[in-house]
């Protein structure tokens, strides 16, 4: 799905397929969900994410009918979803542990929700196929669970979950039990498989590297609350706060005051004997304001020598050395004790490190690398 063709959420005429409308849910004194509003579309790949107890299993949950709204709508395809029950709502939810039937074969999971609906035996038999083939189990058709790979009951489960194909499908940390290397392929078949049936799929995950590679928009969530909701290059490039920036990827943040130098552009009083540094921000930000520079590894240059004309130069000792076979991130002490994290790509087989441990190191960056957040 091209991602600058599929944007229904800046076309005002677009209506949403799920509307919460400042939906709020208490458990006792708990609140859950805090006076809450957010549109999700059609074909929508959508992604709730945020740490353990944000929210966001919550929201899953009012989607498919096992929890109500204390306060607030919640609208389907334009319909109140509230006094529908969950096995009445074109919903459906494929659960983090997958809940498949033991004792009945791969074929048969897949067939249970349509045998339930009472469906001829022709038709049965045309979508498990359908849905086998979608899911290339075609070879797997007669086993048990217990006979096939973690990574295959997973699309089991999948492929169950879109058997009655439904409106909506709900993914409750879906990839939670799978090993990293499965986990990645997993995603990329999720993505064809979304996009090869159109549903609509929302997503709940901890996992920020997973909602980044598989949504079209995250929501992410701290407390109850939306925090941002934008697309996933939105959301690393341009975070709404310093939250935000923290939870997503990896990241330095230097806290300053800022200065306003011309049109959007901004000198930052960081510490103490250090040149101010420079940034440029669409934000206002008013004389000796408290204000935080967020800026990601791969955007700080490292070398040893003093680099030319660059906007922002510091000096440092390389105190620590990441190797992650296609990048290296080095933690740079900086005199006064601040760290800063500079990232290179490896893009040759290293006889020899470039910097080690100790080495007096030269980092900069441009005065648009970085955002300027307000605290």
């Amino acid at each position: 799905m091209n991602a600058t063709v599929f944007a229904p959420w800046v076309d005002p005429d677009e209506k949403p397929l799920i509307r919460f409308q400042n939906v709020t849910k208490r458990f006792g004194d708990f609140t859950a969900i805090d006076d809450l509003s957010l549109d999700i579309f059609e074909k929508e790949f959508f992604a709730l994410l945020g740490p353990s107890g944000c929210g966001k299993t919550t929201m899953m949950r009012m989607l498919a009918g096992f929890e109500s709204p204390s306060a607030g709508r919640i609208e389907l395809a334009g319909q109140n979803i509230a006094p529908v029950p969950p096995n009445k709502r074109a919903v459906n939810m494929m659960f983090q542990s997958y809940a498949l039937f033991p004792h009945l074969s791969v074929w048969d999971n897949i067939a249970f929700g349509l045998r339930r609906d009472n469906l001829p035996k022709h038709d049965i038999q045309d979508r498990v196929e359908e849905m086998l083939k979608l899911t290339r189990l075609e070879k797997f058709a007669r086993r048990k669970p217990h006979q096939i790979s973690g990574g295959q009951r997973q699309r089991v489960a999948l492929a169950r979950s879109l058997a009655k194909a439904p409106k909506l499908l709900l993914l409750d940390e879906p990839l939670g039990a799978l090993d990293k290397k499965l986990r990645q392929d997993t995603q990329f078949e999720l993505m064809d498989i979304q996009e090869t049936t159109g549903t609509t799929f929302v997503i709940v995950t901890h996992d920020q590297e997973e909602a980044m590679t598989v949504a079209s928009r995250i929501a992410v969530m701290d407390e109850g609350k939306l925090m941002q909701v934008a697309t996933p290059d939105e959301i690393y490039e341009a975070p709404a706060t310093v939250y935000i920036a923290d939870f997503i990827g990896d990241v330095n943040i230097i806290e300053g005051r800022a200065r306003a130098t011309g049109e959007n552009q901004y000198q930052i009083d960081w510490a103490e004997g250090q040149q101010p540094l420079i940034a440029s921000s669409t934000r206002s930000f008013s004389n000796d304001q408290t204000c935080h520079l967020a800026i990601r590894p791969e955007k700080v240059a490292i070398s040893s020598e003093r680099p030319e004309n660059a906007a922002n130069v510091l000096q440092g000792t390389v105190h620590d050395i990441a190797y992650l076979g296609n990048l290296s991130t080095y933690h740079v002490k900086l005199p006064n004790g601040h760290m800063i994290k500079a990232q290179t790509a490896n893009t040759r087989r290293i006889a020899r490190r470039s910097f080690t441990w100790e080495d007096t190191v030269w980092l900069s960056w441009t005065a648009t690398a970085g955002v300027l957040l307000e605290s």
